[in-house]
């Protein structure tokens, strides 16, 4: 099965390389489209060593969306610019494709960087929980679903955790042990403690019925 690997970008020239680079290294066959949403450095010159190149109205719903329209592979996987795969990774989310009652699928996380918080935070990604499927774990889906489906709600903040709920109550969605390692760069840059409060109260205002186009205009990109 070919897998196609959507990455939606804005100003990722300090990340792209090494983040295609990690899909790059894995078995093929797949494919992996970067979807620019205007970036104003090298994120699109870099890119293209590497990769087919889109340009979307940015956000990352749009963007992603775009992406996967435009891919051509059975299975799409969904990885955020900042985010490395696990080695063996689209061999994994093969296999698991392989049993016809698996339809989609994210991997555990862990941070580039080490503190009590973000261990916590990793530790977390073991339990089976829909609500806590944020897209720097890799979501993955057959392209079918995804048709299906209609990919992911065009809104603002918390499109992956719409999805992955959506993917979830549909059935056979499946939580692999491995770790794609994301980047702790907005941790780093706003403090720990600071940044995992403003995360979970984001979060719990989403869970409890906030509109995310509110919620979007308090939350900084990085």
């Amino acid at each position: 099965m070919k897998v196609s690997v959507v990455i939606p970008t804005y100003n990722e020239e300090h990340t792209i390389e090494r983040t295609i680079a990690s899909v790059a290294s894995q078995a093929s066959p797949f494919d992996i489209v970067v979807v620019d949403g205007g970036s104003t450095d090298r994120t699109i010159e870099v890119s293209k060593s590497w990769a087919r190149v889109l340009t979307a109205p940015l956000g990352r719903a749009l963007q992603m969306n775009h992406g996967w329209r435009a891919s051509t592979g059975d299975i799409v996987l969904f990885l955020h610019a900042d985010t490395l795969l696990p080695n063996g990774a689209l061999d994994q989310v093969r296999l698991v494709l392989a049993d016809a009652n698996v339809d989609s699928g994210t991997f555990r996380v862990q941070f580039d960087m080490r503190s009590p918080l973000l261990d916590v935070y990793s530790w977390c990604t073991r339990l089976k929980w829909p609500l806590i499927c944020f897209g720097d774990r890799g979501l993955f889906v057959r392209r079918r679903t995804l048709e299906e489906l209609g990919g992911f709600p065009e809104i603002p903040l918390f499109e992956d955790l719409e999805l992955a709920r959506w993917l979830y109550r549909r059935g056979g969605f499946c939580f692999l042990k491995e770790c794609a390692i994301t980047s702790a760069r907005r941790f780093h840059a706003n403090g720990p403690v600071r940044q995992v409060t403003t995360n979970i109260r984001l979060w719990l205002r989403y869970l409890l019925g906030t509109d995310p186009e509110v919620l979007a205009t308090e939350y900084e990109y990085p």
